[in-house]
């Protein structure tokens, strides 16, 4: 017989990590900081293992409380992403300065990286090399990791590494760039350079305030509301920057509703549907069978599940189906 998959209580076991690098004294704490007052409830995700410097945050994602007004579930949970805080690279990390391998290790372990880079001027905080120079301050850390790849290379080229599989290298994770502006600077409008825009080529990259970011985590709604509207913006850097490391990722974001939970699940572009549903539970992609679909702008339109498929507005789709942006999705196991 047939199963109707509404819910289920399993996280995701593959951890998708963003890791938070930068020169010392760009404002990586600060920035940490704030994500981790954002932190969601670890609760709902039993077999997540979280240490002191890794931040599990909610992705925003208004489609999920929209379909909530439709479904009225016991509990909303969105789609999350983890932020690991890696001490701050210094010049030579690739030789052992600093916190040398420690540090590239990290780093080899997220999947993309945030690299801060310090647009403010304030001279009670010390820049590492005493001015301000982002296209500069950029090199420094892509130099390093461009060094710790060439040492891996070496290492695999040595006769008695010869069978190595392939390494990731660190230059091949996807950069976002974090644009640490002052609030001043923020207010004025700041937008980077051509020089600066050249070192970027085209990469993500996200602008704001490490202090108004921190005030904004620490601020109630009404509060939240008067911070944006006072610096004219739609929504806080860091949503800005949760959405942009999703989007970098290559992730999309499906759901499942019902009286229970109405809940968002990471899948990647382009999956076919079975491996999609895996992040529901391991053991639906071989127990896959179909997959009942509608877009959740559609759901919402009309009303309800029920109401969309007495219309004929509920596709039934099979293996072959590639999950898309914003899909509802009951599945047949």
């Amino acid at each position: 017989m047939d199963v109707f998959v509404y819910i289920a209580y399993y996280l995701l076991a593959m951890s998708l990590s963003v890791g938070i690098v930068g020169l010392p004294n760009v404002g990586k704490s600060t920035l940490f900081k704030a994500l981790t007052k954002k932190a969601v409830d670890i609760q709902n995700y039993p077999f997540t293992t979280i240490d002191p410097n890794v931040g599990v945050v909610a992705v925003p994602d208004e489609r999920l409380f929209e379909l909530a007004k439709i479904s009225n579930p016991k509990k909303i949970i969105p789609t999350i992403i983890e932020f690991i805080d890696i001490a701050g690279l210094v010049k030579g990390a690739a030789q052992g300065e600093g916190l040398g391998n420690k540090f590239l290790a990290n780093i080899r372990e997220a999947d993309a990286i945030a690299h801060v880079v310090r647009i403010f001027t304030d001279e009670k905080i010390t820049h590492v090399h005493n001015k301000i120079d982002p296209t500069n301050d950029i090199g420094i850390v892509e130099t390093e990791l461009e060094l710790a790849d060439l040492q891996t290379k070496e290492r695999r080229d040595e006769k008695k590494n010869k069978d190595l599989p392939v390494l990731e290298l660190l230059t091949d994770k996807k950069v976002i760039f974090i644009l640490n502006v002052s609030e001043k600077q923020l207010i004025d409008g700041w937008q980077p350079d051509g020089e600066l825009l050249k070192t970027i080529n085209g990469r993500d990259s996200v602008i704001l305030s490490t202090p108004l970011e921190l005030a904004l985590s620490e601020a109630t709604p009404e509060e939240k509301k008067e911070y944006l509207d006072e610096f004219n913006i739609t929504e806080s850097g860091l949503d800005s920057l949760i959405k942009t490391a999703y989007k970098t990722l290559d992730l999309i974001t499906f759901f499942t509703t019902g009286e229970d939970e109405t809940r968002a699940w990471t899948a990647k572009k382009n999956d076919l549907i079975p491996k999609a549903v895996k992040a529901i539970h391991t053991d639906f992609e071989k127990l896959f069978i179909r997959a009942e679909v509608i877009n959740w702008e559609t759901l919402i339109e009309i009303g309800g599940w029920a109401q969309a498929k007495s219309k004929g507005l509920i596709k039934t789709v099979g293996k072959d189906y590639i999950i898309q942006d914003g899909d509802v999705v009951e599945v047949k196991i």
